[in-house]
């Protein structure tokens, strides 16, 4: 029988890639998703258009803050679960702490007791580069004892990797927590920089830069990130793990904008504005335990991922 995997938030820009390319392969997929309005929910349920009607597919609307709701709208035979249903966004989670709290703190440990009553063994749980916050020791280690978050969404994303310790080591559950780094590509949330920028730009609107355009980003293909979660879905080397995902060549906010005017022929009208509460000066994986335990090797260049970006774009 074909391997079942569930997906939580698997509507969304990661997940659906990966929902995908798990189908592609023959998997049994079960997506639970709540459809969040954060941003238009038909944009999510368009991310999963080529699924509908793949052999092996399941939809379950479900919220994981409801624990109750969740436990009863389980699957079985359930072979690993990728857990990758959140609130995300720095800002967002500045203005509204508490329901960031209640979905990706409760959410995930809801997530984790399903898992451990079902006695799903592999567990894979989406974490960020947000975690390491002001670090200075660059580029970032998983072991590095210093994790600095200054938003409220990257305190839960702390939280969450530390709930997916407690169950691998109270409850038997394989737990690998991938820390990933500024997701882009194809069917990326229209509030992240990459496609934001992109819709202002061709628009003839101004880019808000946010403090003098030198913080880095280690900007990641959404397609590389579902090759490391593939390979982590698989993973045996220890009952517990944290991950980096990224590409390790960080980016300043004015060379992304650069490449972003090269990729679309527009010149961008910059708007320098105050650094935002939250936000990190700069981000920027060391993929060495990546490569060791996962075979994680980036392939997509920046100029590539904005182009598959671009023709994504256009047909939207």
């Amino acid at each position: 029988m074909a391997m079942h995997a569930l997906i939580t938030g698997g509507a969304g820009f990661i997940g659906s890639h990966l929902v995908e390319s798990l189908l592609d392969e023959g998997w049994r997929v079960t997506v639970i998703d709540n459809f969040d309005p954060a941003y238009d929910p038909a944009v999510k349920r368009r991310n999963l258009a080529r699924c509908f009607d793949a052999p092996g597919f399941i939809l379950v609307e479900a919220d994981i803050t409801d624990g109750a709701g969740l436990l009863a709208q389980w699957p079985t035979g359930v072979d690993v679960l990728v857990h990758l249903a959140a609130r995300t966004g720095i800002g967002p989670s500045v203005r509204d702490p508490l329901a960031y709290s209640a979905t990706n703190i409760i959410g995930t440990h809801h997530v984790l007791e399903c898992a451990r009553r079902h006695g799903i063994a592999q567990v894979i749980l989406a974490s960020s580069s947000s975690v390491y916050g002001v670090n200075p020791r660059l580029p970032w280690r998983e072991d590095d004892p210093v994790l600095q978050p200054i938003s409220p969404y990257a305190a839960t994303k702390v939280s969450g990797e530390m709930l997916g310790h407690v169950y691998s080591r109270l409850y038997g559950l394989r737990v690998l927590a991938l820390r990933f780094f500024t997701v882009y590509g194809p069917r990326q949330r229209p509030d992240l920089a990459v496609h934001k920028f992109a819709r202002l730009l061709r628009a003839g609107r101004p880019i808000p830069v946010y403090g003098d355009g030198s913080a880095r980003r280690d900007h990641t293909y959404v397609g590389d990130i579902v090759q490391g979660i593939r390979a982590a879905m698989a993973c045996k080397a220890s009952p517990y793990e944290v991950i980096n995902l990224g590409s390790d060549h960080p980016l300043t906010l004015l060379e992304m904008i650069a490449a972003l005017e090269e990729a679309l022929g527009v010149t961008a009208q910059l708007d320098f504005q105050p650094a935002q509460p939250g936000d990190a000066p700069h981000t920027w994986a060391d993929i060495s335990t990546a490569r060791r335990l996962l075979g994680y090797a980036p392939r997509t260049s920046f100029p590539d991922g904005l182009a598959a970006f671009v023709d994504w774009l256009d047909g939207v």
